[in-house]
């Protein structure tokens, strides 16, 4: 659905109001397209004395071509993992405060730091990190964006993939989002533009909306993917996974058999799991059916759990491969008359937490998407009030698009991203809800 207030505050008399009014000014966000580079002009990179990463991002901006010289910047990377108690915060403050307003239109803030240790000083220093990385993503403007990404000891050699995802356009509606890498074994990649070629792809709900994105995208990074949805969805199915080049599978995950079906259809192997079909009866609690109740928590997150089991019991997941579901910043700060729908989708994070540490021992990574508001059917029913509230209630001030869940689905989906586990990335413009 066209949001018709970003339209309008983007033409001449819309901006004079905009600035006289002090309404929000949703900025044009740069998306990805094929054969874009990751970054597009200088990037200023600085570190805290006794910093351990730095020296592998230099040699990635390196190899990326971008320019470390005095200019309007289109990002600002500093490596915060040697601060190891508040004295040492300064340093952010000494290298942001001088260039933070020559950030470009759509720049990126990348801060590295690590995880909060039993050591009161350095735990209060790097959690004081995030407070202000979470600041940064709510002061710039202009479609820039700022992350926190912790890196373990030895996670230096494993985080390219998610410095590519995080300073390129791909993660144009992901901002103040704290991501954890761990070290890991990462396979050499020649084609960052097909990081999927020659894999396959399971993505549940694909016949419109967000997992149609999904399996377009992943398709476009190389994989072949087998498009599932509801019978009642066949032609429309049938479509996308044609578009695509991918294969279309007619199934109700609730269905008592649905498990053992996929598992057989995928007996060759597959690599990446895309748990995306979900469903909504909204309803206070005490009007709530026991149907409706029923009907969401088994979609939503029954039937995933039981779907990823029957693909690891039969061998059909390989090694190496790749769980992503889709939770909801609902799930994460609830919402009135969506008992049902906040319950299902915040399982959702507390399987991904749990398959993560068993499954890791296969080598398998699990994570979870929580979008915030995203133009899609569902949201273009909601009512104007809600709706426009929905999208300006965050530091983008606008909703996102289906392919912005979908590009950070991709990333996550990356062999290179083997490093990414237990995670929960919301993408949702740094949504106010939930912060």
């Amino acid at each position: 659905m066209a949001d018709r207030y970003q339209s309008f505050a983007r033409s001449p008399l819309g901006q004079t109001l905009v600035r006289r009014l002090g309404l929000p000014d949703p900025p044009r966000l740069q998306r990805h397209t094929p054969g874009r580079p990751v970054l597009e002009g200088p990037v200023l990179s600085g570190a805290a004395p006794a910093g351990w990463a730095g020296k592998q991002v230099d040699a990635l901006l390196a190899d990326l071509g971008a320019p470390n010289y005095p200019a309007d910047y289109a990002a600002l990377v500093f490596d915060a993992t040697g601060i190891a108690d508040p004295g040492q915060l300064r340093a952010l403050y000494e290298f942001f405060h001088p260039v933070i307003r020559s950030l470009r239109p759509s720049g990126r803030v990348i801060v590295l730091g690590t995880e909060p240790r039993s050591d009161p000083a350095q735990a209060a220093a790097q959690q004081a990190v995030e407070g202000f990385v979470r600041s940064v993503g709510k002061e710039v403007r202009q479609g820039a964006t700022a992350q926190l990404v912790r890196l373990a000891p030895g996670a230096e050699t494993a985080m390219e993939s998610t410095l590519r995802f995080l300073l390129s356009a791909r993660s144009a509606y992901v901002s103040g989002q704290v991501i954890s890498v761990d070290p890991a074994t990462v396979p050499d990649v020649t084609d960052w533009e097909h990081p999927l070629h020659g894999q396959v792809a399971l993505v549940t709900g694909a016949a419109r909306g967000i997992g149609e994105a999904i399996a377009a995208t992943l398709a476009r990074d190389g994989a072949r993917v087998v498009c599932l949805d509801i019978p009642a969805a066949g032609d429309t199915l049938a479509a996308v996974a044609n578009r695509i080049g991918g294969v279309a599978l007619q199934c109700d995950i609730t269905a008592a058999d649905a498990p053992q079906r996929i598992a057989t259809h995928l007996q060759r192997g597959i690599d990446v799991v895309v748990h995306n079909a979900g469903i909504t009866r909204d309803r206070t609690l005490g009007r709530m059916s026991d149907a409706e109740w029923d009907a969401v928590l088994d979609v939503n997150l029954a039937a995933p759990a039981r779907i990823t089991s029957a693909l690891v019991e039969s061998g059909a997941l390989r090694s190496g491969g790749r769980v992503i579901g889709l939770a909801s910043i609902t799930g994460i700060a609830g919402n009135a008359g969506q008992t049902n729908y906040a319950a299902s989708k915040a399982g959702v994070i507390g399987l991904t937490r749990a398959q993560a540490a068993v499954l890791g021992e296969r080598g398998i990574t699990v994570n979870a998407v929580a979008p915030g508001f995203i133009e899609t059917e569902m949201t273009a029913r909601m009512p104007l009030v809600i709706r426009e509230v929905g999208r300006r209630l965050n530091s983008l001030a606008q909703g996102g698009r289906p392919v912005d869940v979908a590009e950070t689905v991709a990333w996550l989906a990356a062999p290179a991203s083997a490093g990414v586990t237990g995670q929960v990335v919301r993408v949702c413009g740094q949504s106010l809800l939930g912060a």
